[in-house]
């Protein structure tokens, strides 16, 4: 790192030259505020490609007749929408953060493998094209979940391309982790103990862990079903005495670990928002910490869940129901932990705030049906209805996409020197909020009901709960246009940020806005904790104290 001279007493202000280009987002390059932002943009161009896939399917959903789009069709988009949004949106948007925040949160000039960083980076959106190009060979008809026997005989060369940008996208995330691991413990700046380090990191510890240890079992599971498509095995073909139940098995533990590696980054997300807004010291900063290992190692163990329905014996079914409810626990420490750093807290409820609320509501929900569903009777009541779809989408909207618009615009200052529009980020909110519950609340009723997911003909019984969905879809479509005019105007007329416009206490806020190439002119400043702001919210002269404890710091607040 460069040094300044004793006598200057404050960090000086970065010259252009050492500020990254525009050009620099289009090309190879190592660094890893770089890589963070091409990560952020590919992603949200898939999402925003997932996002139509879903609102043509809710709308062919409206009506209880295949009248929009056909139930092949139907097929090809379930497919396509399920794997862009998990593969191509939520793990590479976590990654995103991942790579800008993690040096800057330790102190450090990069990652610790930075072209072994953006070679994972640009595997990412060659993955994300050979899936879109899937849909133009015979497309995949079997879900995202890629079932035998209905993968070997749906779009043989469709499934052979999808099963390539999986694996890809796979070896990615793979590359990406020991990427991570690695910076978060070794390239901490001395005086940072992992007990002083932001929760944020915590997290992405938690969540390379279960991509280092999952992701292999997943590509093993799609080598092998590759080999059944086009060399004529049968290690899951049960034609040829192939079981797929071995293959059920192989994916899900992949599968359900995947959840915790698209939500545990936003709650990390969501444990530095949360403090910062709330002007409150964290609550339970070692609790929160150690509940991700937990989470990620309960993670590891629950995934015969999703089988109660395939012939799993009963000692083992309690066994998976047992370990399912007990992720319950560390989960429900994050969430009093969060409650209690906001409760008393002077919160500001600007647009990070309202999404991180957003999130607690909307994750507690999808939690809460969570249990309900790892209970046996209930899931086999439930199996394979829109109540599971419900569930599934208040954990991955209502949370990982929550956590996510909340982290993009506590960061969005930092990393672009620019602040947004603050009206029309509410305006996002209120829409998102009162979209993804007019979508998805109504799926566990129809569930109840007994509505069948992943079909595109159904009785006349459910259309009504299903126009509220779709009606809900369609609301969540429109909440994107003032998100996307936000960022836009922001970028172009934006206030000027300057360091730290939050009055934030992690070290990325020690560094300019949008940060220099070397991240800090000096090694930056650890107090006793990246949220020991020292002073009571009830404390009277709080402004004052505040301003004497950023000023230590360097920091310029606005």
């Amino acid at each position: 790192m460069t040094t300044i001279s004793a006598e200057t007493q404050t960090i000086p202000k970065p010259s252009e030259h050492r500020q990254r280009k525009w050009q620099d987002y289009f090309t190879f390059n190592t660094d890893h505020k770089v890589i963070g932002i091409q990560y952020l943009v590919t992603s949200f161009f898939f999402f925003v490609v997932g996002g139509v896939e879903a609102t043509i399917m809710r709308t062919e959903l409206a009506t209880p007749e295949p009248d929009f789009v056909s139930p092949e069709f139907y097929n090809q988009l379930l497919t396509l929408h399920g794997t862009t949004m998990i593969f191509l949106w939520i793990v590479p948007a976590g990654a995103a953060f991942a790579n800008f925040l993690i040096p800057l949160m330790i102190g450090a000039e990069d990652m610790a493998f930075p072209r072994l960083n953006a070679v994972a980076f640009w595997m990412f959106p060659i993955g994300g094209v050979l899936l879109l190009l899937s849909f133009l060979v015979g497309p995949a008809q079997a879900g995202w979940t890629s079932y035998p026997p209905l993968s070997l005989i749906s779009g043989k060369w469709g499934e052979e391309i999808w099963i390539l940008s999986v694996l890809i996208a796979g070896t990615s995330s793979i590359l990406g982790a020991i990427n991570f691991v690695t910076t978060i413990l070794k390239m901490r700046i001395p005086d940072m103990d992992l007990h002083s380090m932001p929760l944020f990191c915590w997290s992405m510890l938690a969540t390379s862990s279960l991509i280092l240890i999952a992701t292999p079992v997943l590509a093993a599971a799609l080598i092998l079903l590759s080999f059944d498509l086009i060399a004529g095995t049968h290690f899951f073909n049960p034609t040829g005495g192939g079981d797929p139940v071995v293959y059920q098995h192989m994916f899900w533990f992949y599968s359900h670990p995947a959840v915790y590696i698209m939500i545990l980054p936003f709650f990390g997300v969501i444990s530095e928002v949360l403090p910062v807004h709330s002007r409150k010291s964290i609550f339970g900063y070692r609790a929160i910490a150690y509940s991700s290992l937990a989470i990620a190692f309960l993670g590891l163990i629950v995934w015969a869940h999703h089988m109660f329905t395939s012939g799993t014996p009963g000692w083992l079914r309690m066994f998976f129901m047992a370990t399912t409810m007990l992720i319950a626990v560390p989960t429900g420490i994050k969430v009093f932990s969060w409650c209690a750093t906001i409760w008393g807290g002077k919160i500001n409820l600007d647009s990070p705030m309202l999404f991180a609320l957003g999130f607690l509501s909307s994750f507690l929900i999808g939690g809460l049906t969570g249990v309900m569903v790892a209970s046996v009777p209930f899931d086999i009541h439930v199996h394979d209805t829109y109540f599971v779809v419900g569930h599934l989408h208040y954990v991955l909207f209502g949370g990982s996409v929550l956590g996510l618009f909340a982290g993009f615009y506590h960061w969005f200052p930092k990393m672009t020197g620019r602040m947004f529009n603050q009206t029309l980020g509410r305006i996002h909110f209120a829409l998102t909020f009162i979209g993804l519950n007019l979508t998805f609340m109504p799926m566990h009723e129809l569930g109840l009901l007994g509505m069948n997911r992943r079909i595109a003909l159904y009785d006349v019984e459910f259309q009504p709960l299903n126009v509220l969905a779709t009606v809900g879809a369609y609301i969540t479509a429109v909440s994107m246009f003032p998100f996307f005019i936000n960022v836009i105007w922001s970028l172009i007329k934006g206030e000027k940020a300057g360091r730290n416009p939050w009055g934030a206490l992690t070290l990325e806020w020690q560094t300019s806005s949008p940060p220099i190439i070397e991240n800090f002119e000096e090694e930056p400043i650890l107090w006793a904790g990246p949220y020991e702001y020292g002073i009571d919210a009830e404390t009277s002269g709080e402004e004052e104290s505040i301003a004497e404890l950023l000023a230590k710091v360097g920091s310029e607040s606005r």
